[in-house]
């Protein structure tokens, strides 16, 4: 399933439609402004919450948190050596822990599960500038938390930069 994101989805406080590569509206990014850290919901169509995602306050490196229902899913921060590409470690709280590798600025990278690809996420797909593809390749993952993992690691990859 391939989905398009816009790149200013990480503009928090906005609201920004996630739609699929047959143009129908999947999730809305309900950005939450005037927070003391950044903040967000992806939602369905419905208006359902289905993925809370927050920056952890107290943290040495940046790091972001993923609920789902209130309950924890997902840490994600850099890891430490990652000179020659952007590394991310997503550490499930099953202790499922998935690697995030590529040029995260440049919307080109991979979600892996032990050497096996889970989603794609990628500029060079499309023609529209402000856009980027994400393609999740199986198709029992988890689509919310791939799309999840995505902006929040975009968002973490440009705080470092400053671009934020």
């Amino acid at each position: 399933m391939r989905y398009l994101v816009r790149d200013r989805l990480l503009g928090f406080g906005d609201d920004y439609w996630i739609e699929d590569d047959h143009g129908n509206k999947v999730f809305l990014v309900d950005g939450k402004a005037m927070r003391v850290r950044d903040t967000f919901e992806l939602k369905d169509t419905r208006g359902r919450v289905l993925i809370d995602i927050h920056q952890k306050m107290l943290a040495l490196r940046d790091t972001m948190i993923i609920e789902r229902d209130g309950a924890p899913l997902a840490t994600i921060k850099r890891k430490r050596l990652s000179l020659l590409r952007n590394h991310y470690r997503v550490a499930l709280v099953d202790g499922t822990e998935l690697d995030v590798s590529g040029k995260i600025l440049d919307r080109e990278f991979a979600i892996d599960y032990d050497n096996e690809l889970l989603a794609q996420i990628s500029r060079r797909w499309l023609h529209i500038r402000d856009t980027y593809g994400v393609d999740v390749v199986r198709e029992d993952a988890d689509q919310a938390l791939l799309i999840a993992v995505a902006v929040c690691v975009i968002h973490l990859a440009e705080k470092e930069r400053g671009d934020d």
